[in-house]
């Protein structure tokens, strides 16, 4: 089988005031087409760096060698008409995060009308008619009234599925895939997988699949390039490497699985929140005199109890109401139905009333990177609400801030860096300290783990249940990852469309699901 895309002994560094920073030492592989290659390796490995290179996106800092050939056409060093024929038309990615690589001002006809002009010189209604085809290729339902949409208007699962029609515009050879599912949820990700697979047998196209989750590549790949720190540790087919990995690497990337369970619950452990009947309704609004026409039904009669050093896990799809609902219970967003909080209705408080609860109520986000200030330092960022709150105030900020970075795993010499100087792990550690240094009663954690690399989920889901035991935290656990929330809850809530269609402790639910949609999650789960 001849290769389609060969890459022979590739080296990257990047220069930065004078110094050379080796991101990729020496790399090789092949992709055939019709097949699957997967690299794969934690953050900073060089897997992107890696696939960017192979046609010259890495910017005028980075200093490339050795040879990448498509189709026999050496790639390193060749001109810009060669390099814009070969983008797109015969090579095309598809990124993690659509939202950041379609444009929001235009509809989704605009933008793949656009790469047909440009790519193929196709306009007018001949493109309209190719559009509608490939969104029905890729999956898009009731395509043509979902033309005239734009990003914002599309579920995560639909706007990569966008992207993937974009990438298959100019029906490519090689498909570079980086990151593809790693934000969607399990139901999407499968028909996601599913979709690329087929696309793979029907097009013929090689596909360069990069990922950290093992998981995945266990299912789409038929061979797998292992990256540690710039260098392939272990390549060869996909049964070879699952079965018997040589390098200490592979194996342990093969072992990271979040595992175990929370410490039970003391049976005299208080209840820290409770709703009834919970219900948030958006209203849509019409006219110039902006009546309410309808709503957005997004969390309907939602009942629960999580109490001191218990964890709640809520599971769902996108849109299907978690977030929503435990903003409703921090109360950030306005709702119908009872919140208790330490035996308080606080439905009915003032903004005022509210604030001096605040500090036992917290938030952890799914993406720190987006939720910590790039213009304040970690000490900073994890000082601001001590002062807000008036924590302690006999003692030292830093102090406080320097216990709680050893506690959260972090060197409290690092406090007075800013968050682009850590790693993506890192980062979710100081969002944990930032909300664990006023030591809450509630912790809302908002898919703390989806963007980290396995290892890392391990290490952040070992430090949750570490402090959860220490504190008697009460978390509300939201996630899309059934992996993550088995190893982490007592009792799981499942969410479909804002109703509540399954509820119980984890084991029960996990081992004997009773709801259709709940086996559909733990069926889309086993890859």
């Amino acid at each position: 089988m001849s290769a389609i895309l060969q890459v022979r002994d590739l080296r990257v560094g990047f220069r930065q005031d004078g110094k050379l920073t080796e991101a990729v030492k020496g790399v090789s592989f092949d992709v055939n087409r019709g097949e699957v290659v997967a690299l794969v390796g934690e953050s900073g490995s060089g897997k992107s760096v890696s696939a960017l290179s192979t046609v010259a996106l890495l910017g005028d800092s980075a200093e490339v060698s050795g040879s990448v050939t498509y189709d026999g056409q050496e790639m390193i060093g060749a001109n810009d008409a060669l390099l814009r024929k070969v983008r797109g038309n015969d090579i095309s990615f598809i990124f993690q995060e659509p939202m950041t690589s379609l444009n929001p001002l235009h509809t989704i006809e605009k933008q793949l009308t656009e790469s047909l002009a440009l790519h193929q010189g196709i306009i007018g209604a001949q493109a309209g008619v190719r559009v509608l085809d490939l969104l029905n290729k890729v999956g898009i339902r009731d395509a043509e009234s979902r033309m005239n949409s734009y990003p914002h208007q599309l579920s995560g699962g639909q706007r990569q599925r966008v992207m993937i029609a974009m990438a298959l515009a100019n029906k490519p050879d090689v498909l570079i895939a980086d990151e593809p599912t790693t934000a969607l949820d399990v139901t999407i990700q499968a028909q996601i997988l599913d979709l690329l697979a087929d696309l793979k047998k029907s097009e013929g196209m090689g596909l360069l699949f990069i990922t950290h989750d093992l998981a995945i590549v266990r299912r789409i790949a038929d061979r797998v390039c292992v990256m540690q720190h710039g260098e392939v540790v272990e390549s060869g087919p996909t049964k070879d490497i699952f079965d018997a990995p040589q390098h200490p690497y592979t194996q342990k990337l093969l072992s990271a699985e979040p595992s175990g369970t929370p410490q039970p619950v003391p049976e005299d452990a208080p209840v820290i929140a409770e709703t009834r009947d919970l219900k948030v309704w958006f209203p849509i609004q019409a006219g110039l005199l902006r009546r309410t026409v309808g709503h957005v039904k997004a969390v309907n009669a939602s009942t629960l109890s999580v109490r001191a050093g218990e964890t709640l896990g809520i599971v769902g799809e996108s849109g299907s109401g978690k977030t929503t609902m435990a903003l409703a219970i921090m109360r950030l967003i306005n709702s119908q139905g009872g919140i208790t909080y330490m035996g308080q209705d606080v439905r009915q408080w003032s903004t005022k009333e509210l604030r001096r609860l605040r500090k036992d109520m917290q938030i952890v986000f799914q993406d720190p990177f987006g939720s910590l200030s790039p213009r304040m330092t970690c000490a900073q960022i994890i000082a601001e609400g001590l002062t807000i709150h008036q924590v302690d105030p006999n003692r030292k900020p830093r102090e406080l801030v320097a216990e709680v970075m050893l506690e959260t795993g972090l060197d409290p010499e690092t406090m007075d860096r800013y968050p682009h100087e850590f790693s993506g792990g890192q980062r979710q550690r100081i969002a944990i300290a930032r909300a664990m240094v006023l030591r809450p009663k509630l912790l809302v954690l908002d898919e703390p783990t989806s963007a980290l690399d396995m290892t890392v989920q391990v290490q952040i889901v070992d430090l949750l249940r570490n402090l959860q035991a220490k504190y008697g935290l009460a978390y509300l656990f939201i996630s899309h990852d059934l992996k993550v929330v088995r190893a982490m809850s007592h009792n799981v809530m499942v969410m479909k469309q804002g109703d509540v269609v399954e509820q119980g402790t984890a084991e029960d639910l996990f081992e004997n699901p009773q709801n259709e949609y709940t086996r559909a999650l733990l069926k889309a789960t086993q890859v």
